[in-house]
């Protein structure tokens, strides 16, 4: 292995050993302790699966390698969520929980994570440039994962409108997650431009180079499912302590922590000038999360003892009906693959609205907000649905030559 590679690889090694070792020897720290060793562990891991994930694309589709970064990033939602709704399964008073935390971690992940990372894109492209840019502009391949994102969401309506996720629309979702895995693989592998430690790994002969990328993505998978449940747990007991409402720290506290590895790799790339990849991780873990994750809480819950449907009662149906507008509007800046400035300070001004306006008649505002700001954008892009929702079907996926992640459109 290459020396300049052993280093960077080594520390971050490093800095998961603590957290690994007290979780093979069962070991519990102090709630402030275990938010700095598991956090720790947390984002060294998150490197780890960045440096995979790029290297990744010489030999598959940068889609694919996005959508495996996404499962792997969101695996602790996954563990989180899973145990709440397998658990509701004998114990009601959990239905609350599944559902609280998978709208949390789906309002998170939109609302603060798109809106930052292209903040955070822009702001270093005009320092680079000397320009005020306006947008962030995705390649046209990422229409198909645009495509996946806009149907799931416009299914997702069928949840507060029933009050319940049944079990056909779970395994229906999981089909559809399948799908979306398969489209994605067939698209070509291109030639990614990658620096640092991806690129030394990139460099790498062919096997060497596949047998390592997979290597970390196993060690980053292992240590992000290890670490961000006690991580989560630690910072929802140092919540407790300072008298934070449990529910509150289900739905909020307890996303942040566990999608903190997609937050961090998806920034990663936005430092790096890569905003559309930065995006398009995001896009992707809202699809998986869309799809695979809501589709799996039915299963679980019967697994768990439960009936054929996770029946929600008020409180979720309006966080789920809040959660759906606020995703539709994300799909319809999206839809000319151009995410302007306009549109992330909306999504972030919103996403904060909600804890500053917490009541049932705040929530409904909102979505009537989301609603009314999504049927203004598809009108205004209204030229774009049809091609949008057919992207998933078309026989031969299209993808552009790569070209600057931030548009050159002049100073706002």
């Amino acid at each position: 292995m290459p020396a300049k590679l052993v280093r960077p690889l080594a520390l971050r090694v490093a800095l998961t050993v603590p957290a690994l070792v007290l979780r093979a020897g069962g070991l519990v720290p102090a709630p402030v302790a275990g938010l700095l060793l598991f956090g720790m562990a947390v984002v060294a891991a998150s490197f780890v699966l960045a440096w995979a994930a790029e290297a990744a694309q010489v030999d598959i589709s940068g889609g694919l390698a996005i959508a495996i970064l996404a499962v792997i990033a969101v695996l602790p939602e996954y563990a989180v969520d899973l145990y709440f709704a397998y658990t509701a399964g004998s114990d009601p008073e959990y239905v609350s929980y599944a559902a609280a935390n998978m709208t949390g971690s789906n309002r998170l992940l939109l609302g603060l994570g798109w809106s930052v990372v292209v903040l955070v894109a822009l702001a270093l492209a005009k320092r680079r440039s000397g320009r005020s840019l306006r947008e962030l502009t995705l390649e046209g391949g990422y229409r198909i994962e645009l495509g996946f994102l806009a149907i799931a969401s416009v299914v997702a309506f069928l949840i507060p409108a029933t009050g319940r996720i049944p079990l056909v629309l779970g395994f229906a979702l999981l089909g559809f997650f399948v799908f979306y895995l398969w489209k994605v693989s067939r698209a070509e592998a291109g030639q990614p431009h990658l620096v640092g430690p991806a690129a030394t790994i990139g460099e790498l002969p062919k096997r060497a180079r596949r047998v390592l990328v997979t290597v970390l993505f196993a060690f980053a998978a292992v240590v992000i499912v290890m670490c961000a449940e006690p991580f989560a747990h630690s910072l929802i007991e140092t919540g407790t302590s300072l008298g934070v409402d449990r529910f509150l720290l289900v739905q909020w506290l307890a996303p942040l922590a566990s999608e903190a590895p997609e937050f961090i790799v998806a920034i990663l790339f936005a430092v790096r000038g890569r905003g559309d990849e930065a995006i398009g991780t995001l896009i992707s873990s809202k699809v998986n999360q869309w799809t695979l994750l809501v589709g799996s809480l039915p299963i679980a819950y019967l697994s768990g003892g439960g009936g054929a449907a996770l029946q929600l009662d008020a409180r979720q149906v309006e966080e789920v009906l809040l959660t759906a507008t606020q995703t539709l509007l994300g799909v319809a800046a999206l839809l000319t693959l151009r995410f302007p400035r306009w549109a992330a300070w909306a999504l972030l001004a919103l996403f904060g609205a909600q804890f500053a306006f917490p009541g049932q008649a705040a929530r409904y505002v909102l979505c009537g907000v989301y609603a009314a700001l999504a049927l203004v954008a598809l009108l205004r892009n209204r030229r774009h649905i049809v091609a949008t929702l057919t992207a998933p079907f078309r026989a031969e996926p299209v993808r552009t030559e790569p070209r600057s992640p931030v548009s050159a459109s002049g100073p706002i």
